[in-house]
């Protein structure tokens, strides 16, 4: 279901309009024909993923242009995940406020848009199936009072957060010995409230040689069961050793912090 504020019937006045009217579930007078405004440029946290941990809270921010012959009246944009927006499991803002629009000053016609609003993931992530692809529903009322709707005027990506340790031993070790670098991959895992294991996931094993800043992949291993982590490779110089995880569409990346081996 679309959400309108109940009073964003006030006509651009000025170069910058602002409404903040709570909104209500529906327009007072649903209208079936749609109108001309187009969304452009919409772009949700600056372009980057939201990775959220099982307390974390974000503050978003949404920025689109609305375009309409007429000029904009009002206009607002909220995030939604689901099938369609009749059978939506989830919404943010629950109560889409009114963006901040600002008229062109060259063009009349065109309006940028902004709309900010808090995310708490101990309160809006309470199922891991929200992690993933999120929809940007955009919606703008003209000066003519005609209205449009786009249901995918954008997306936004939501993952878990994740962390990765690592361990290499034994230290310090002998020239040509082996080396045995273990660890876990868990991530956040919002039903249960605690960080859980992640099993079969490509991690890569990387060395920085003592004295350097760059770190190069020595293989790639997969987690085992509970995310469990565990290689081997050969003491050849003092140096730090990590994993690293690059992330999935719903997993945000984690990097471990390097464990250095003293080899002699």
């Amino acid at each position: 279901m679309r959400i309108r504020p109940a009073a964003a019937t006030a006509f651009l006045a000025a170069a910058t309009l602002s409404a903040s009217t709570l909104p209500a579930t529906a327009h007072a007078a649903d209208r079936t024909a749609p109108g001309s405004t187009t969304f452009s440029k919409v772009v949700v946290n600056g372009g980057k993923d939201i990775v959220l941990g099982l307390t974390t809270k974000k503050t978003v921010t949404i920025t689109w242009t609305a375009t309409d012959p007429d000029g904009v009246a009002a206009s607002w944009a909220y995030l939604w995940h689901g099938p369609d927006t009749d059978d939506a499991d989830g919404r943010l803002p629950a109560y889409p406020p009114a963006g901040t629009c600002a008229v062109s000053p060259t063009d009349r016609t065109t309006s940028t848009c902004k709309v900010s609003f808090g995310v708490d993931a101990a309160r809006d992530f309470t199922d891991n199936g929200l992690a993933g692809t999120w929809k940007v529903l955009a919606e703008a009322q003209d000066t003519n009072d005609d209205w449009t709707d786009v249901d995918v005027a954008g997306t936004a990506r939501f993952e878990r957060y994740s962390k990765i340790t690592v361990n290499a031993s034994p230290e310090p070790a002998k020239a040509g010995r082996t080396i045995t670098v273990t660890g876990r991959l868990t991530r956040a895992n919002w039903e249960s409230g605690a960080y859980t294991g992640y099993g079969s996931r490509p991690v890569q094993l990387q060395f920085r040689k003592k004295g350097s800043s760059t770190y190069t992949t020595v293989k790639t291993i997969t987690s085992g069961g509970g995310g469990t982590l565990k290689t081997t490779t050969k003491a050849r110089t003092d140096g730090y050793f990590r994993f690293l995880f690059a992330g999935t569409s719903t997993t945000g990346p984690a990097t471990a912090t390097g464990d250095f081996v003293d080899v002699r």
